[in-house]
């Protein structure tokens, strides 16, 4: 049975630096099973998905909690993506939204329902093109799992023609649905599958589901939300990577505890290394 997720506006959300002693105090004595997001939570969000370089320094900090604690990288990315950008052999990898996952020790999972979508990707990518290669500053991305639409780069003029080119993607191709991310559409799949049961997924297979461990989500996107609401479920911890202005706008969160950016991120993974 599901519980309606616990929202809170972002500017609410304590600051996991300021508050450590209450995030220590929920974990309950349990040991830390981390699970991280990549773009916005370990490096900045850039203009294009391939400047999104992992510094040195934030792998050092990635590699020495790995050796103390599970950590875990899930990821909208496609999954080989992700694990040559982080460059830790040792971690588990979930990719595409947790669409493709693989760990250490058992490879590549099979996961229930997630079959082969190549022939239905290929057309949303030839689609997305052939409307969205016309109008400058938008970018089609594929992989593996799913097709993004990404609109940073877009004059606002041009947004509605943007907008309207998914609308007509959607409308005539069945079996996709739509994850909003930070300027950037993502075209997947319908299948019941998202980060939150990835993780929940991930903590069965990594053993990690007894009442010793707290699994943690790290994560700053609308996507992440998913993970953030499904910890909600198991006791977990969810940390959102945004500052206190995100609230100001409106946004809301299913998240405990929020930092500022990237490097608060670290400042925190810092802190959690025994």
């Amino acid at each position: 049975m599901t519980h309606e997720p616990r929202l809170r506006a972002v500017q609410n959300l304590p600051h996991a630096l300021e508050a450590f002693d209450a995030l220590t105090a929920a974990l309950n004595g349990r040991e830390p099973a981390i699970f991280l997001d990549y773009d916005g939570t370990l490096t900045p969000i850039v203009d294009r998905p391939e400047n999104a370089i992992l510094s040195d320094e934030g792998r050092a900090v990635v590699d020495a909690l790995a050796r103390k604690r599970p950590v875990a990288v899930v990821s909208g990315r496609d999954r080989p993506d992700v694990e040559k950008l982080v460059g830790i052999d040792t971690l588990t990898f979930a990719g595409s939204h947790g669409f493709d996952i693989r760990t250490p020790d058992a490879g590549v999972l099979a996961l229930d329902g997630i079959g082969d979508f190549t022939a239905l990707m290929d057309e949303v990518e030839r689609r997305l093109k052939e409307g969205l290669d016309p109008i400058p500053g938008a970018l089609v991305e594929r992989k593996k799992f799913s097709v993004a639409a990404h609109y940073r780069l877009v004059a606002d003029e041009a947004y509605p023609i943007f907008r309207s080119v998914l609308d007509r993607l959607l409308g005539a191709v069945s079996g996709l649905k739509e994850k909003p991310g930070k300027k950037v559409f993502e075209i997947q799949p319908a299948i019941d599958w998202d980060k939150g049961k990835a993780v929940r997924h991930l903590l069965g297979t990594l053993n990690l589901d007894d009442a010793g461990h707290a699994p943690m989500f790290f994560g700053d996107d609308v996507t992440d939300e998913d993970a953030f609401k499904a910890l909600q479920e198991i006791n977990g911890i969810g940390v959102l990577a945004a500052p206190a202005s995100d609230g100001q706008s409106g946004r809301m969160s299913a998240a405990d505890f929020r930092v500022d950016d990237p490097d608060q991120v670290l400042d925190l993974l810092r802190r959690m290394t025994p």
